[in-house]
């Protein structure tokens, strides 16, 4: 089975890239992230949830 490179030559693409550091994110209150996902989740989903009446 034929290769698609040398091993040597693995990672070069990468190594060349510059680094950019990502941006500080700060992270909800445990408290605030559980009520926005309730809300979320529960308040803001469809009444019927994933049922869905079959065509007869």
């Amino acid at each position: 089975m034929p290769t698609h490179g040398s091993l040597t030559k693995a990672g070069k693409v990468r190594a060349q890239t510059p680094k950019i550091e990502g941006r500080e994110r700060k992270s909800l209150a445990p408290r605030r992230r559980n009520r926005s996902n309730y809300v979320k989740r529960q308040l803001a989903a469809p009444r019927d949830g994933f049922r869905r009446r079959r065509r007869r």
